[in-house]
């Protein structure tokens, strides 16, 4: 068996890893070296299923009874930046997407600024095909690394996938490790900084950016706005526990910091109910939720 050089542990508090600041325990927490340690740890006897991959935890729910089996922890391993010319970037599935944006105006990389509005990583942002202001991350991919359960490490092009909004379809049980990214080179580096700080400052302005919260918690429905239903069904407010809706942007959950995970949970429920009885419309969650209830634990 190769040595592990990544750092596991047991019975690791989730709350410390998600942007909720609310779950219960993983029962395995691994943060491997690089993407051939992780390719090492998933064909090792330490990698018990199911497998979880968490980012910066954002658009995750961990119940409160916490994950069994095993959380894999991308951000620090696989985190790596490598410049190819002419606009190419070669990114790890662990970066943050706010720090790829920054990295890609400073070089004169126009067309990434989008991502300084996923708050999460690039591999989640990969997973389910992330977007904010009118950008959206499959639009930028040339090709990808991959890793099964065995640990085969692969490089398939965009084509192999097929993205859709908040949605991609692909070869199963694998997961992605890098990704080779298109911007268009040549822009002037101060414009496109200052036309992100400019987007920043919108998102901060119309987003509960200083709350703990989970990011946009359901798809926006074909034609409509999520944050516009739940406004209009008098859910702006509303509370379950230590868990509201936001005032600020309906389509936010934030925790006042007395919430649990259930209170959350229960919380998307109840919004969903009612947009589906005043308005017709079924709102499907942009967020995970995983793992046990306290009770079942």
């Amino acid at each position: 068996m190769t040595a592990l050089r990544g750092r596991f542990r047991r019975e690791v508090p989730m709350a410390r890893y998600t942007t909720w600041r609310v779950g219960g325990a993983a029962e395995r927490l691994y943060e491997p070296a690089d993407a051939s340690d992780l390719g090492a740890f998933l064909c090792s006897d330490l990698a018990v299923p199911p497998i979880f991959w968490v980012g910066l935890g954002s658009n995750l729910l961990v119940r409160d009874g916490g994950l069994r089996g095993s959380v894999i922890r991308l951000h620090k391993g696989l985190s790596s930046l490598e410049d190819l010319g002419s606009g190419r970037v070669r990114a790890g599935a662990g970066v943050p997407c706010a720090k790829l944006a920054r990295w890609c105006a400073r070089r004169g990389y126009g067309g990434g600024s989008f991502f300084a509005g996923i708050p999460g990583t690039l591999g989640g942002a990969l997973a389910m095909n992330a977007g904010a202001w009118g950008g959206e991350t499959w639009a930028q991919v040339e090709s990808l690394q991959t890793v099964d359960g065995r640990g085969v490490i692969r490089h398939r092009p965009d084509t192999d996938f097929r993205a859709g909004y908040r949605h991609l379809e692909g070869p199963a049980d694998e997961w992605f490790t890098e990704a080779v990214l298109v911007f268009s080179p040549g822009e002037d580096p101060a414009a496109l900084q200052q036309e992100m700080r400019r987007l920043l400052g919108e998102r901060s302005r119309s987003q509960p950016t200083g709350q703990p919260s989970g990011g946009s918690v359901f798809r926006n429905p074909p034609g409509d706005h999520a944050a516009r239903l739940i406004e209009t069904a008098g859910l702006k407010g509303c509370a379950r526990g230590g868990a509201r809706v936001s005032e600020k942007h309906a389509n936010f959950i934030v925790h006042d910091g007395t919430a649990c995970a259930a209170d959350i949970e229960s919380l998307i429920h109840q919004v969903r109910s009612t947009v589906l009885e005043v308005h017709g419309v079924e709102l499907h969650p942009e967020v995970r939720i995983v793992g046990e209830a306290a009770d079942d634990r």
